[in-house]
């Protein structure tokens, strides 16, 4: 092999370590490039929450939301969670007559529908929890309540949640099951307002959820009956559409349901949905 073709070898040779080498560093910048705008893309896709959330809530939610609550404002410092409890159907009434509330969660798809017929929710409702009647009696339950019909016996004061709110609506479809016919010594507007009465011994025994059993242990007694089983409770929850902090109020949603959320609720004795 003469001396001239070994040299132009020996040139094409070290062109090409030449090439690979600028490839090689021209990937290395175009892979650093594309991690920084991928970090870049990360921190704007998820910007820092703040201000307040209000959230109208279902009152026998009183417990299980408020630890969720602040599990929110630890998990974003610089955030509030306001809460509203009360009867679904009051609040459904406050948030179509203009209240400002970022988030509804009912205790039934009948009264959140009162809010979505007036188109004001931003997003459609999900179910995430689910909840089952209990009858609450006094401590060591000295009327011996062991089902509905117990609750007609003579001189025993029973209190029921109204028929507009979803816990005296189901309420009346578990009698209606049981074909037994209660007329109770008041009618309360929300399920903590008829557990209430009971715990001041006010009353004998009240229809509510065993959630709310649950949050008053050692204060009443719960007393399981079939016919709870007919009128389980879906509870819904939607972004309202003229939320004041949509963005937290998105997260707040994320966070009951997530797993740590409905770890939460589960403890609270919801049922998963």
């Amino acid at each position: 092999m003469t001396r001239s073709v070994r040299r132009t070898r020996r040139m094409l040779q070290l062109a090409g370590a030449g090439a690979a080498a600028l490839m090689a560093l021209s990937a290395c910048s175009s892979s650093s490039s594309d991690s920084s705008n991928t970090k870049s893309d990360k921190t704007g896709a998820a910007p820092k929450l703040s201000g307040t959330v209000t959230v109208f809530a279902a009152a026998s939610l009183k417990e299980s939301f408020t630890t969720l609550g602040k599990e929110f404002e630890q998990q974003h410092p610089g955030t509030k969670v306001s809460f509203n409890f009360g009867g679904s159907d009051t609040l459904a009434a406050s948030i179509t007559g203009g209240a400002p509330a970022d988030v509804f969660a009912a205790a039934s798809p009948k009264t959140m529908a009162i809010v979505t017929d007036k188109k004001d929710a931003a997003t459609t409702p999900a179910t995430f929890v689910r909840n089952q009647l209990e009858i609450a009696t006094l401590p060591g339950n000295p009327d011996k309540v062991s089902s509905l019909k117990d609750l007609t016996k003579s001189g025993l004061k029973v209190v029921l949640c109204d028929r507009t709110v979803p816990c005296g609506a189901a309420a009346q479809k578990a009698l209606d099951a049981g074909k037994v016919k209660l007329t109770p010594v008041s009618y309360e507007q929300d399920v903590k307002s008829a557990l209430n009465k009971v715990e001041l011994k006010e009353a004998d025994a009240a229809v509510v959820y065993r959630t709310d059993v649950k949050s008053a242990v050692g204060k009443v007694e719960g007393v399981e009956f079939p016919e709870s089983a007919q009128a389980i409770n879906d509870y819904p929850i939607a972004l309202l559409k003229n939320a004041p902090n949509a963005q937290a109020a998105k997260a707040f949603i994320a966070l009951v349901q997530s797993a740590e959320g409905q770890k939460v609720l589960s403890e609270a004795g919801f049922l998963k949905p």
